[in-house]
């Protein structure tokens, strides 16, 4: 397993390697930081007899995800990955959308644990991660540095792996486009996010709010962001 690959030829949205790797149809699928549900949405809506569970740490997020009322076939709920209000062995797939890093270093290990509990036998664990390089990763280390976490996430799924917890079915890296209008639409996404306190000086705004003008033309700001995928089985 690596953490990183240099270069990176494939750039693609994230949908296009989820629905290469995993077979969602008739399937009960559990998200784990759903976030915005903006991926629950497509997964839910694509496909067939596709039932998932979708459960998020932050308040302000689940509280938004509750108001949803045209995705009959998801159940959302307030959880962490540390804690899984599933029964043993009752989900077919498990998605990580860029959200092990998020889970406190502690609670790494406890969390592919309880992944592996509720997938049944033979299940699949997708488990996406953010690559530490890019132009988008260097505006955010301005206020934001992640290198100790995600270093963290990828010793832990290297660990459960080489311990034979799970089995690698395959790793890939692909770059994904991340377009933002402009500064404001950054600072609301990223700076405001509510499952992070970010606070910056008026120095360190300025700093990254000149780092973003970079990036902008007429059609916004626009990163492909390298990311890797470990697909992992039960």
């Amino acid at each position: 397993m690596r953490i990183a690959a240099h270069p990176i030829e494939v750039n693609c949205p994230e949908a296009d390697v989820y629905n290469r790797l995993l077979p969602l149809d008739n399937k009960h699928i559990l998200e784990l930081g759903c976030g915005a549900a903006q991926k629950t949405r497509d997964i839910a809506t694509t496909g067939v007899n596709r039932r998932i569970t979708a459960l998020e740490v932050d308040r302000l997020a689940h509280q938004k995800n509750r108001q949803i009322s045209d995705l009959p076939n998801v159940t959302f709920a307030l959880a962490g990955a540390q804690d899984i209000p599933l029964q043993d062995e009752s989900v077919d797939i498990v998605l990580m959308f860029k959200s092990l890093h998020h889970v406190p270093v502690e609670l790494m290990e406890v969390s592919l644990k309880e992944i592996w509990r509720v997938l049944k036998p033979g299940g699949l664990a997708y488990i996406s991660e953010p690559v530490y390089s890019g132009d988008f990763n260097e505006i955010l280390s301005l206020f934001n540095d992640e290198k100790e976490v995600r270093q963290a996430a990828f010793n832990t799924l290297k660990t459960a792996v080489d311990k034979g917890l799970f089995r690698l079915v395959e790793e890939t890296f692909f770059n994904t486009p991340r377009n933002y209008r402009d500064f404001a639409e950054f600072e609301n996404t990223i700076i405001n996010a509510t499952h992070s306190h970010h606070q910056l000086d008026e120095k360190l705004y300025a700093r990254v709010k000149q780092s973003f003008a970079k990036h902008l033309g007429e059609n916004g700001a626009l990163f492909l962001t390298p990311v890797r995928v470990d697909l992992l089985q039960k």
